[in-house]
């Protein structure tokens, strides 16, 4: 859609509240036993899992999308009663390792792809829209974009605009995710409205961040991000996918973010196209809990492969 700039310039966040509904939001809500084992399984479907280092390698990788096909051991699946298979929702990677995931995955699952200059998006804007192009030439079948976190500090709405839709032009009609970056955005109000400038150009997710800042995806930005979400569902009949990224690793914190997404958005965003979760070390926690259901009592690490 077009660019409105009065519905952007009148974005309004109150921190207190936006505080207080996390913190009593996490206090109503308990999920135990089988509704816990339930919750992690269906979180495990959601999960982006990824490995953004600087020592990844053919191998690494090659063992992340093993664990993608087969996130829990097959023992694991026998003492559940799991007869349907259950998979990763996607496989994100840098730019140079596509191939040899698609190699190993066969297109069984999904490829995302880290591209524009991540993780600080500061490459010429050719160069960055050129990653895109060969990511998708590569085989990646979606494309993480990172903001130009810049325009946003000094409200340059119109420039991050032209930027988020170009690259969405540049990707096709591969899925967008718009990493905003949010702990380098200084305020609330800048992570609303980024959120509402970036769903305007055409971004398919928005995403809170790429895992490499000092403040990462929680809850009060998640908030934040999914009640704009909301309002531009109500407004425009569009449904937003949200992907919170970077310091979720544990299962007791994805329950929380499931619980928010559900209280703000509802169930029909609990499912692969609307809802994603950047993980690398989640998985293995998430493996442990299940197993401490099926089982009384917790594994040892030896006994869990990588997460």
């Amino acid at each position: 859609m077009k660019l409105d700039l009065d519905w952007v310039n009148n974005v309004k966040v109150n921190l207190s509240a936006v505080q207080r509904r996390t913190t009593t939001l996490t206090k109503r809500r308990s999920v135990k036993k089988e509704y816990q084992a339930a919750w992690l399984l269906k979180a495990i479907t959601l999960i982006d899992l990824t490995t953004l280092s600087g020592d990844d390698t053919y191998g690494k990788v090659d063992r992340l999308c093993e664990k993608a096909v087969n996130p829990i051991s097959l023992e694991l699946k026998k003492l559940l009663g799991l007869r349907e298979p259950i998979k990763v929702a996607a496989v994100c990677v840098y730019h140079h390792l596509i191939k040899e995931c698609n190699s190993y995955l066969k297109k069984e699952i999904p490829i995302a792809a880290v591209s524009t200059g991540f993780p600080a998006g500061l490459s010429s804007f050719k160069t960055r829209k050129q990653e895109i192009i060969e990511s998708i030439n590569n085989g990646a079948d979606e494309i993480d974009i990172v903001i130009n976190r810049g325009f946003v500090l000094q409200n340059h709405w119109k420039k991050l605009y032209d930027e988020v839709r170009s690259f969405k032009k540049a990707a096709g009609k591969k899925h967008v995710k718009a990493i905003l970056g949010v702990g380098d955005l200084e305020t609330m109000r800048n992570v609303a409205k980024a959120s509402l400038v970036c769903m305007m150009a055409g971004a398919d997710f928005i995403k809170t961040s790429t895992g490499k800042e000092s403040t990462n995806a929680n809850l009060n930005n998640s908030l934040v991000m999914l009640r704009m979400i909301r309002e531009f569902h109500e407004l425009t009949n569009k449904k937003i996918g949200f992907k919170p990224a970077g310091g979720i690793s544990t299962a007791k914190s994805v329950i929380e973010f499931l619980i928010l997404v559900i209280e703000e958005l509802g169930t029909e965003w609990i499912n692969p196209k609307l809802l994603r979760i950047g993980a690398s070390s989640l998985l293995i926690d998430i493996e442990r809990q299940l197993y401490h259901f099926a089982v009384g009592r917790y594994a040892n690490r030896e006994k869990l492969a990588i997460g």
